[in-house]
């Protein structure tokens, strides 16, 4: 099947697929005599494989990782069981940054409430004082 066909049938746009080969993640394509790539249903089953494991938040090199770990003969769970964790443990910390940053900027808001524009500053006082 054409890049076209593989992509739509795995759930990803044609660019992916290039990234995906160009990054050795899917093994390079078979040409045609017009020089078009073609796919097996193999390439496709491993172009959903990566469309999920994107999904879950993983990168291309953690992709690529439990990939090698397959690719080598050895169940990859102990891998991915790691990233996942990792992956979590980031989200996590993303969460914290997160809310402590609506905590600042509600504090920041209601500190303005009691301002009246104008009052001297470089810019606005509001930020400033923060």
């Amino acid at each position: 099947m054409t890049i076209g066909q593989a992509a739509q049938a795995a759930g990803v746009t044609r660019k992916a697929v290039r990234i995906y080969e160009a990054k050795g993640l899917l093994p390079a394509a078979e040409r045609s005599q017009a020089g078009y790539r073609l796919y097996t249903p193999d390439d496709v089953e491993l172009l959903a494989f990566i469309r999920r494991a994107r999904a879950l938040g993983l990168r291309l090199e953690d992709v690529g990782e439990v990939l090698r770990i397959r690719r080598g003969g050895i169940p990859p769970c102990d891998a991915v069981r790691n990233l996942l964790d990792a992956r979590i443990a980031e989200i996590d910390a993303t969460i914290t940054d997160l809310l402590a940053l609506r905590q600042t900027l509600t504090e920041t808001r209601r500190a303005a409430d009691d301002r009246t524009c104008g009052e001297p500053a470089a810019v606005c006082s509001i930020i400033e004082d923060v």
